[in-house]
């Protein structure tokens, strides 16, 4: 009896020792960096076979540098400033034929500046200046601008005003619009300035990486399609369109990005929508120029498992536009860290079974700061690479052992008792 139980609880405590073998070695991949010659902070462009091939979160990449391991912070490429800024509009009316008004800015550096205008089928001239203070005779003239909504020719819109750089706490603005040539019912008035919005300044815009490019482009019914299959866990945040040099046609033409996880019905597909355009055209002696060759889309499918992703463009009647190439792009990471020495160091990546590191140095990194761009090398697989063994109790590896050896031990205790019954019964 003694010596079952004894048997049972070694079984239940028993593990397997976890030997003294390298973290690295774990790691099914590898990639080397070369830092380039000086010294201070480096850094190196995530690409997407990181993304597939690491843990999610990318939380087992390990840096080595030699035998020695290297912090490391991984940066995600952001505009400085976020999104929907608005700027107040104020003294509002007419003057003469146009209309004029003064912004008050957000207090930082702006180049572009959006207008919420009503109305449809006009061009517009808005000639823009900068001032220190809104009842100031001086002010600063930043030029003039052609904006237009051009629906009844399919061509889209455009109010934006692309400055250089600037930044002055008001702005005055002079807007003089029109009828679109060929229409007729736009009437411009005051009460359609609604508003307007402060995007970040295209000095801080973000950097993207291409995640994946397709240039077999297919023609399916009055659409432009290109099918993507996407690894699980890669990013993708942007689709861009490259058309032919040759190409000169103005155009806007509406994008449709859908993902689905492997394996899954279309019906369980999560669907993104857009617009491609570009416009350059003389209109009344007003030359318009607006080009948009991307679509924001976030997809989520693809996070966890394969994704196939299709990207259509819809040509309507129209003749399908000359794409020579579609990109699944994402928003630029860098792994940053400081080697000791110039020399090889080595990217490691593929354990599951690692945690996410806390080093000191993400705390006083500064992705502001003066960094060398450094190259990976190709992906190889990890000459020295051993599966991580096992350390869960044997239990918790096979729990079904654990019901048969209590089975077991019932049937020996009842072997034992029922023994026992019949020797008290002589």
């Amino acid at each position: 009896m003694n010596f079952v139980l004894l048997a049972l609880f070694l079984f239940w405590q028993a593990a397997v020792p976890s030997g003294k073998i390298p973290v690295q070695q774990y790691s099914r991949y590898q990639r080397t960096i070369m830092p380039p010659a000086g010294t201070g902070a480096v850094c190196a462009v995530i690409d997407a076979p990181i993304f597939a091939h690491a843990a999610s979160s990318l939380r087992d990449l390990r840096v080595y540098q030699g035998a020695r391991e290297l912090a490391y912070v991984i940066t995600l490429s952001e505009p400085e400033q976020s999104d929907g800024e608005t700027a107040r509009v104020l003294n509002l009316g007419a003057r003469g034929r146009s209309i004029a008004f003064d912004l008050q800015m957000p207090n930082r550096r702006y180049t572009d500046v959006n207008l919420d205008l009503a109305g449809q089928n006009y061009l517009a001239t808005a000639t823009v200046s900068g001032m220190d203070d809104p009842q100031s005779s001086s002010a600063t003239h930043l030029g003039e601008f052609t904006l237009f909504d051009l629906t009844a020719q399919h061509l889209s819109r455009n109010t934006t005003l692309h400055l250089q750089e600037s930044s002055f706490p008001y702005l005055h603005i002079v807007l003089t619009a029109s009828p679109a040539p060929g229409t007729h019912g736009f009437t411009a008035t005051p009460e359609m300035v609604k508003g307007a919005a402060v995007p970040p300044s295209r000095e801080a815009q973000s950097l993207y990486t291409v995640v994946a490019e397709s240039t077999a482009i297919g023609q399916r019914d009055h659409q432009t399609i290109a099918s993507f299959s996407l690894p699980e866990r890669v990013p993708v945040e942007r689709v861009s369109f490259a058309l032919s040099p040759d190409f000169k046609a103005n155009f806007s033409r509406d994008v449709h990005i859908s993902d689905r996880p492997a394996g899954t019905p279309e019906s369980a597909a999560e669907a993104i929508s857009g617009t491609i355009m570009r416009v350059h055209l003389n209109e009344a002696g007003r030359e318009i120029r607006q080009q948009q060759m991307s679509v924001p889309a976030i997809l989520g499918a693809n996070l966890q498992s394969p994704a196939t992703v299709q990207v259509a463009i819809d040509n309507g009647d129209d003749p399908p536009l000359p794409v020579t190439a579609i990109r699944l792009e994402m928003r630029q990471r860098k792994l940053c860290f400081s080697p000791s020495t110039t020399g090889v160091v080595t990217l490691f990546y593929g354990d599951p079974g690692l945690s996410a590191p806390q080093y000191d140095y993400t705390r006083f990194f500064s992705p502001t700061a003066p960094t060398r761009l450094a190259q990976l090398g190709p992906e190889q697989l990890n000459s020295s690479y051993q599966p991580r063994p096992d350390t869960r109790a044997l239990t918790e590896r096979y729990p079904d052992l654990l019901w048969i050896a209590l089975l077991v031990v019932i049937c020996i205790l009842a072997v034992v008792a029922l023994r026992s019954a019949r020797t008290v019964h002589r």
